[in-house]
């Protein structure tokens, strides 16, 4: 008996060709730079600024204050559980001038991608940049793409700068952290990193965290309505809540003391962290504000963090006082020990 002939060929996962890869006449300023823009990149940014196709945005003055902030984003592996490098960037900078007080106007995006990347990884990150500049109702208005050689960009980094308007009387440096505030933190710690070292190769181990990365300006603007008697606000992002509680304690020249008891870490995150031999405290949260409070207004504020959805988890976690620059942490048999920083960032690339 003849077996009919079959075409295995058409049963083969498709293999990617260079027509599906970033090459270097992509960052060309030719065709090829001309097509990636008006082809993928445009369709997903489109407004008004970016429409008109000029070398930068002409953007309507605003009354009162400007607050201007960048960052880069250089997170491994690309996309993580609850987001990717896309949905990072714009939502890191939203939260970095949410956390001055402002109401965001407009972002930039300049793109660094590597020779060789899957124009469909591209195309998801877009997406999901696009879609969360659109979710939190700021537009991306201008913005730069270059190619760099094979082996010499990882995939894609991303840069972007927020611009945005702050309002009379709003004043939130670390400076005006002052004895007798209350820390508050909006929510759970840790979740975004914990979230990408999921998924990250060589650590084998499978969790079911997924990233808290989220816009916060809305929230803050909540919070600010009910409260302006704020004195600071920050997020815990690259070096966690630790990190960030050294930085404020060396400005306002205090000392701040957490409660152990009172630190909100989900027991997925604390497990992670015990196999892993990581500090909760130092792990980047994408999602989460920290307040800086009098303790007089401490619980309104409470209030109006659990009134918004971001805010729901929203607890008291420790106390400025008068003393040296430095952070301790009251434990649960109630004792006290004093915080250090890590030698070294024990997690690069987070975000």
């Amino acid at each position: 008996m003849t077996l009919p002939s079959v075409d295995f060929s058409a049963l083969a996962c498709p293999v990617p060709t260079e027509d599906d890869r970033i090459t270097l006449a992509h960052g060309a300023g030719a065709g090829a730079s001309a097509r990636l823009f008006a082809d993928l990149l445009h369709p997903h940014f489109a407004n008004s600024a970016l429409d008109v196709g000029h070398d930068g945005a002409v953007l309507d003055a605003q009354p009162g204050r400007l607050a201007l902030t960048s960052d880069t984003f250089v997170v491994n592996p690309l996309e993580f559980p609850g987001g990717d490098i896309g949905s990072l960037a714009v939502h890191g900078t939203l939260n970095d001038l949410a956390m001055c007080g402002a109401r965001p106007l407009a972002l930039t995006c300049a793109l660094v991608l590597e020779e060789g990347l899957l124009i469909a990884t591209l195309e998801r990150v877009v997406t999901s940049m696009g879609a969360a500049a659109r979710s939190a109702g700021v537009p991306i208005v201008t913005g730069d793409t270059k190619v760099v050689e094979r082996g010499k960009g990882d995939g894609i980094f991303v840069n972007t700068t927020g611009l945005g308007a702050v309002a009379a009387g709003i004043d939130l440096r670390p400076q005006r952290v002052a004895p007798g505030d209350l820390v508050i933190v909006s929510g759970s710690l840790a979740e975004h990193g914990i979230a990408v070292l999921s998924v990250r190769d060589g650590l084998g181990f499978e969790c079911d965290v997924r990233s808290d990365s989220a816009p916060l300006h809305d929230l803050v603007a909540q919070m600010l309505d009910a409260v302006p008697e704020v004195h600071c606000l920050r997020d815990p992002t690259r070096g966690g809540l630790g990190a960030l509680l050294f930085e404020i304690a060396g400005r306002a020249h205090a000392e701040i003391t957490l409660d152990e008891e009172a630190l909100p870490v989900a027991p997925a995150v604390r497990a992670a962290c015990e196999l892993l031999g990581l500090d909760p405290l130092f792990l980047a949260s994408e999602g989460r504000c920290v307040a800086f409070v009098p303790e007089a207004h401490a619980a309104r504020l409470i209030g109006a963090l659990r009134a918004h959805p971001l805010g729901r988890g929203a607890v008291i976690i420790g106390r400025v006082a008068v003393g040296p620059s430095r952070v301790a942490v009251r434990t649960r048999l109630g004792g006290k020990r004093l915080l250090a920083l890590p030698a070294g960032e024990p997690l690069p690339r987070i975000c």
